[in-house]
């Protein structure tokens, strides 16, 4: 297995990545996560354009994530293995190329947003590093965050916002 920066060619397999692993909420009763549409092409255009996309690779693309700029942090927007391979560690090492990213460019920290219980979600985030970020010390930009998945349907009561601070070393370049 091999990780790399997305490609365009990419797209295609990234949305059945996403669209399997969101098969994975049927089970847990959440429907409306399991039929809800994978990540726009466009998006995923620009995050590769920005270097912003890290696919796992086993023959064919298997997992990935997407991550942006929040508060001068790196924001987790999505990340999905194909379940045929959850349990390899594969998730930690793609958010590990995401963390030396934010590393080399000075970054404090990485943000996510995610379900609050669900097992595969905020449990295994903690395992990770991450804590939780209480309601009232969401940034302005965390609460647009919020709106937008309210806007799109999300029930922000299941949701937690998750921060990773990281202790940047003298070889990240400082901006």
């Amino acid at each position: 297995m091999q990780f790399r920066s997305g490609a365009v060619g990419d797209i295609p397999a990234i949305a059945a990545i996403e669209r399997a692993s969101a098969s994975r909420f049927l089970d847990i009763g959440m429907v409306e996560i399991a039929n809800d549409d994978p990540t726009p092409g466009a998006v995923l255009l620009e995050r590769i354009g920005q270097y912003r996309l890290f696919v796992a690779v086993d023959a064919k693309p298997i997992a990935y994530v997407i991550f942006g700029l929040v508060d001068d942090q790196l924001y987790i927007e999505q990340i999905d293995v194909d379940p045929e391979y959850t349990g390899k560690r594969i998730g930690a090492a793609l958010i590990g190329l995401v963390e030396e990213r934010a590393r080399k460019e000075g970054r404090q920290g990485l943000l996510l947003s995610t379900f609050r219980d669900v097992p595969w979600n905020a449990p295994y985030y903690r395992r990770l590093g991450f804590t939780d970020i209480a309601d009232a010390a969401l940034s302005p930009a965390l609460v647009q965050i919020r709106q937008e998945h309210i806007e799109r349907g999300l029930d922000e009561t299941r949701r937690v916002f998750m921060r990773k601070p990281l202790k940047l070393d003298s070889t990240s370049n400082q901006r």
